[in-house]
């Protein structure tokens, strides 16, 4: 309990999620409010989610004043180049673990831009300065195209998240993450996090969207050798369709399928699932299912693997996010129930979060975060006290 007392005063000092899309820097590009695209940061709402997809412009808000006169056509320079900063930190106390509590604050500075190249060629990135006291470097860091050739089909290449077009974890409430979209089988490199590749995705009038990945398969760590990010001849390809039913609910679907070559050895993979989203003010629930396999993922030669190589690992998550005034809400709750079963018995995981959020100013959020981690055959019972802030400006 002595603890617990310590860290009650600190209330003012933690942090729960990481980045978004959109960032002060456009807030003060239209002078308008935070609001005008999240509910709260850094969850998009319809029109946030609409600025991005359409490349960081607005078409009805763009006027000549947001670029530099240059006498050329042919080059649009934006009058100042956008740059944000975020800032997060918190306190923790796992009383079950360790007993012990941190100040782990700042747990991230980062250095966020994003903005037009061209007409409908845009930009986002972010360089973390310190993530946990380490320089991480580059996360998020694509190039994007929209509306290709007047197909209505937006193109992206860089690095970014393979999830996005499921759930985007940069913009989830809690600290305690989407645990299946984490999880590595074995020596492989594939998750639904980072990587590098290229997406096109297509929005129809019916509500139908339909986007395509097509990534290395080997994550966003540093390249080998000259020319070296990828570590194989393969390519892995994500395939997801999602349908709007009304204003209330949306159903999706995908399929992830690719090949790893490590130590000479060949690895197959496999991940596909349902999920869905019922969105009804003052609630909206999420839900994500995921099925994988690996063929052989420790790569090892057909006479030393096991009779039946393959591992075999199943995941979902449910979430809950309630905001009891919509828009002008000055405080969100969160429940997030995560869920991992895998032949690997290291990757399973079930916990269940609670989390609170008050908005101190449209910018600056203080946050509250229990998780209980319920025993597993390779853990066991474990809880998580979290307190603390998330600002950007």
């Amino acid at each position: 309990m002595r603890s617990l007392k310590l860290l009650l005063p600190l209330l003012l000092s933690a942090l729960m999620v990481d980045n978004c899309l959109a960032i002060p820097a456009f807030a003060r590009k239209y002078d308008t409010s935070c609001l005008t695209c999240h509910t709260p940061f850094p969850r998009l709402k319809a029109y946030g989610e609409e600025y991005a997809a359409n490349g960081f412009q607005l078409p009805d808000r763009e006027a000549p004043r947001f670029t530099r006169e240059t006498g050329d056509s042919s080059l649009l320079l934006m009058r100042e180049l956008p740059f944000a900063l975020r800032l997060q930190g918190f306190v923790s106390w796992e009383p079950q673990a360790t007993g012990q509590s941190e100040v782990q604050s700042p747990s991230v500075l980062k250095l966020l831009s994003g903005g037009q190249i061209a007409r409908d060629v845009s930009y986002y990135f972010y360089f973390f300065f310190s993530e946990m006291g380490s320089v991480a470097g580059l996360e998020d860091a694509f190039i994007m195209f929209n509306n290709v050739f007047r197909s209505e089909i937006d193109f992206s290449v860089g690095q970014f998240q393979v999830s996005d077009p499921l759930f985007k974890r940069e913009l989830r409430m809690t600290l305690e993450d989407y645990m299946i979209y984490r999880a590595k089988v074995g020596s492989s490199s594939v998750n639904l996090t980072y990587d590098r590749g290229i997406m096109l995705n297509r929005g129809f009038a019916s509500g139908t969207d339909v986007v395509l990945e097509v990534v290395n398969g080997a994550g966003i760590g540093p390249a080998e050798g000259e020319h070296g990010f990828d570590n194989d001849k393969y390519k892995n390809v994500m395939l997801r369709v999602s349908q709007d039913i009304g204003d209330v609910v949306r159903i999706g679907g995908f399929g992830y399928f690719g090949n790893e070559e490590k130590n000479d050895q060949k690895s197959r993979v496999w991940l596909a699932g349902p999920d869905l989203t019922l969105s009804a003010d003052p609630v909206e629930v999420n839900f994500q299912y995921v099925e994988r396999r690996d063929e052989n993922p420790y790569f090892q030669p057909a006479s030393s693997r096991p009779h039946d190589g393959d591992v075999k690992t199943r995941g979902l998550f449910g979430e809950l996010v309630y905001t009891p005034n919509g828009d002008e809400s000055s405080w969100y709750g969160t429940l997030l129930y995560n869920w991992v079963d895998s032949q690997q018995e290291d990757l399973d995981y079930n916990a269940a979060t609670a989390h609170f959020s008050y908005m101190l100013a449209r910018n600056l959020r203080l946050v509250g975060e229990y998780t209980y981690s319920f025993k597993t055959d390779e853990q066991p019972a474990a809880n998580r006290i979290s307190v603390g802030f998330v600002t950007a400006f």
